[in-house]
């Protein structure tokens, strides 16, 4: 009877325990939840998650189909190229049309159109008559898509939110979003793919669009005042051109997209490495991809946890060198479970450059050139992906793909040891709009009034 009771008490202890560590849990993650208090952002979270697992899946789905049936790296990094290269062009133009249009109506627009993309794609393979030309053709269409949405979508985040101070926690609970979408979509698309096909995930891809469409319908947005624009377009584009070429830390930060030339093209050689390299099939595929959703869902919430900008520089470039070293080991290695753990690390390191990237441009841009910026931030690091995707097609085709990621991971240290040499420089000139939104203390000033010059590189950093 003693003992019963004994063990009864331990079990309650242990219950209590349990508890009060899981309160302490949520006491310590729910303001990395705070964006979602607004109802608009939290009508774009759940609708748009849904619709990026279908995407995921569809991603997968479409570098399977295209190894497939042509067994070839090179070809792996021509339907990257087609996917992306129009992102590219037509990103600019979208950023001008997103400073001078209303956002939600746009994205309406661009999210229905890619929804009837996938249902083409998905008849044409479910019917058996796809080919790869018609893949070429069918990924660019989306890439052209994509280069409005993206944009867009980015400048339209401040809209969602009733207080500014949440942006940089909106943005890193989007690339939250979007990393568990990497995570579950890779996994139920390697399933899908050997149970019935790649057809069946462009069709689930093509109906998860409705709840994104569903959720931009249902916000309550108030219209913003544009000024009118009497002047040409490209005399519009040109301006943002030149206020991000004249304002260093923007400008800096978007020169880092060399980390989506040179290394985010591992992406598109991963059935290259899922059936040559680890001599696996799609289920291998999916848990290569879902690795890197796992390290990039960690790193966001890290991000969504900061209170602040202050210190992203240093968080950015150690997360772009800590991508390239991760994709270097994996780049050589051959245990499965080894693999998974450096696309992991490498993962968390994409994760927070990105997300950090976009947090430290949204916070020190204009409002009036806010979408033109945006457009240059997806021209950066996703619209110079596809010469990615061609020069890792080509280096894999010439010398194989580990030494073609290697390649791209050794880029991205590079880049991020030089960036690291200018943050003290970067932070002196993004110091006055830290003091203008209030996010640092305006400077002393001594006894005849005048500012006390900043002695310590740290007092202004980046």
């Amino acid at each position: 009877m003693k003992a019963g009771m004994g063990i009864t008490n331990r079990l309650l202890r242990g219950a209590g325990m349990a508890g009060s560590f899981a309160a302490g849990a949520w006491r310590a993650l729910r303001p990395a939840g705070r964006a979602l208090r607004h109802r608009n952002y939290r009508l774009f979270f759940f609708g748009q998650g849904m619709s990026l697992v279908g995407t995921w899946m569809q991603r997968i789905a479409l570098g399977w189909l295209v190894y497939r049936l042509t067994g070839s790296e090179l070809l792996l990094g021509v339907v990257g190229f087609a996917g992306q290269v129009l992102t590219f062009l037509a990103a600019p133009f979208a950023g001008v049309l997103a400073d001078r249009a209303d956002r939600r109506g746009l994205l309406v627009a661009t999210q229905t159109l890619a929804m009837v993309q996938a249902f083409v794609l998905a008849g044409l393979t479910l019917g058996g008559v796809v080919t790869v030309w018609q893949i070429v053709v069918l990924s660019a269409v989306l890439g052209l898509i994509n280069g409005f949405d993206i944009p867009i979508r980015q400048s339209f985040v401040v809209e969602m939110l009733e207080s500014r101070q949440d942006l940089p926690n909106a943005i890193a609970m989007n690339s939250f979003l979007v990393n568990g979408a990497r995570l579950a979509g890779p996994s139920v698309a390697g399933v899908v793919i050997a149970v019935v096909g790649e057809g069946v995930c462009f069709l689930l891809n093509g109906v998860t669009f409705v709840a994104v469409i569903a959720a931009l319908l249902a916000m309550r947005v108030r219209p913003l005042e544009r000024p009118v624009h009497k002047r040409h377009v490209l005399s519009h584009l040109r301006e943002g051109l030149a206020y991000v070429a004249g304002f260093a830390p923007i400008r800096a930060v978007l020169l880092l997209a060399t980390v989506s030339l040179l290394g985010m093209s591992y992406a598109v050689l991963m059935p290259a490495f899922a059936k040559t390299v680890l001599h696996g099939g799609p289920e291998t595929l999916g848990w290569l991809m879902a690795a890197v959703g796992v390290g990039a869902m960690g790193g966001a919430v890290l991000l969504a946890l900061r209170s602040s900008v202050r210190g992203l520089g240093r968080v950015l470039a150690a997360a772009c060198g800590l991508f390239g070293a991760a994709l270097i080991g994996f780049a050589f290695s051959r245990d499965l479970y080894v693999s998974l753990g450096l696309l992991a690390v490498a993962g968390f390191g994409m994760m927070v450059e990105f997300a950090s990237t976009n947090s430290l441009i949204q916070t020190l841009v204009d409002d009036d050139k806010r979408g033109r910026v945006m457009s240059f931030y997806v021209m950066a690091f996703m619209g110079m992906a596809p010469f990615g995707s061609l020069l890792a097609g080509g280096l894999a085709r010439a010398f194989g793909a580990p030494v073609a990621v290697a390649v791209g991971g050794a880029g991205c240290m590079l880049a991020a040891a030089l960036f690291a040499t200018r943050l003290p420089m970067l932070g002196r000139a993004a110091h006055p709009v830290y003091i203008r939104l209030g996010i640092v203390p305006p400077p002393s000033k001594d006894d005849n009034g005048e500012p006390i010059q900043m002695t310590s590189p740290w007092e202004a950093r980046l």
